[in-house]
C-alpha cells in the first residue's frame, strides 16, 4: 500500500501547475524517491540474514601489509588485492598438522566456488621466515590451491602485520629439527573487496571444517556491491 501511495504521490499531473523549472525538480525528486523506495523494497529481502562465519565487520583496520610474494618475488602491498575478496592466514610450511589440513580445506572452497574462485585471494603468511623461503615458500603453496599466494616479511613486517590482527605466533629456533618450535594462531580472516575485515573462519584446522557455510559466506561477499548497479538500471527506469 505504502509503495503504490509513493508511485502515485509522484506522477506528473499533480505538477501540471509548476514552472518548468520547478517541474524538473519535482519530477526529479519523484525519480530519486521511487527509485530509493525499490532499492530498499529489494534490499529488505537479503537484511538480517546471517552468515555462517563469525561476522567481525569493523572489529579490526582494513587489510594492510607489505612483503614479499613467493610466486614472483615481488612487494606487494593490500593495494594489490583491492577488488579481490581475500582470505589471510598465518602459518609455516614445516608445520605437521594444523597448516596443511586448513590449507587442504581452503583448496576444497576455492573448488566450490568455481569460477568465482577467481576473484579470490588467499595470503598464506608465514611466521617462520628463517626457513621458509621464498622457494619452499612457493612450492608449498602451489601444493593446494592458484589462488594460494605465500608472503615473506621482515621480522619486523611480520610483527606489524601479527600486531595489526592480533594474532599470536612464537618460534624457537634450534639446530635441532626435533626441537625447533613454531606456535600461531590458525583462524582465517575474510576480507571484502574494499580491504574491510568482515569474517572470522576458525574450522578449517579442526576435524570437523564447515565447507559448505564457508563457501556460502564467500559467495555472498562476492556478490556484494551489485547494488550500485541496480540502482542505477531503476534510476532509468523511473
Amino acid at each position: 500500500m505504502f509503495f503504490h501511495s509513493s508511485v502515485r504521490l509522484f506522477r506528473p499531473q499533480r505538477f501540471c501547475t509548476a514552472s518548468p523549472s520547478g517541474f524538473r525538480a519535482l519530477c526529479y525528486a519523484g525519480r530519486v524517491s521511487l527509485a530509493a523506495l525499490l532499492l530498499l523494497a529489494l534490499g529488505g529481502c537479503t537484511q538480517g540474514k546471517p552468515w555462517h562465519e563469525t561476522d567481525i565487520t569493523g572489529a579490526l583496520p582494513a587489510l594492510q601489509f607489505t612483503m614479499m610474494r613467493s610466486k614472483d618475488n615481488k612487494t606487494v602491498t593490500a593495494a594489490d588485492y583491492r577488488g579481490k575478496v581475500t582470505l589471510l592466514y598465518f602459518g609455516y610450511t614445516f608445520c605437521p598438522d594444523i597448516c596443511p589440513t586448513t590449507m587442504a580445506n581452503v583448496a576444497r572452497i576455492m573448488g566450490g566456488l568455481g569460477n568465482l574462485a577467481r576473484q579470490v585471494r588467499v595470503l598464506f603468511v608465514t611466521v617462520d621466515p628463517n626457513r621458509d623461503t621464498l622457494e619452499i615458500l612457493n612450492r608449498y603453496t602451489n601444493a593446494f590451491a592458484p589462488q594460494v599466494d605465500g608472503l615473506r616479511g621482515t621480522p619486523d613486517q611480520l610483527a606489524a602485520l601479527a600486531r595489526r590482527y592480533r594474532i599470536a605466533y612464537s618460534v624457537t629456533p634450534s639446530p635441532d629439527p626435533a626441537k625447533y618450535e613454531v606456535t600461531h594462531s590458525s583462524a582465517i580472516y575474510v576480507f571484502d573487496k574494499k580491504g574491510t575485515v568482515r569474517l572470522l573462519i576458525s574450522s578449517l584446522g579442526t576435524a570437523s571444517p564447515d565447507i559448505k557455510g564457508a563457501t556460502a559466506d564467500i559467495r555472498r561477499l562476492l556478490g556484494e556491491g551489485g547494488a550500485a548497479g541496480l540502482f542505477a538500471r531503476l534510476w532509468r527506469l523511473v
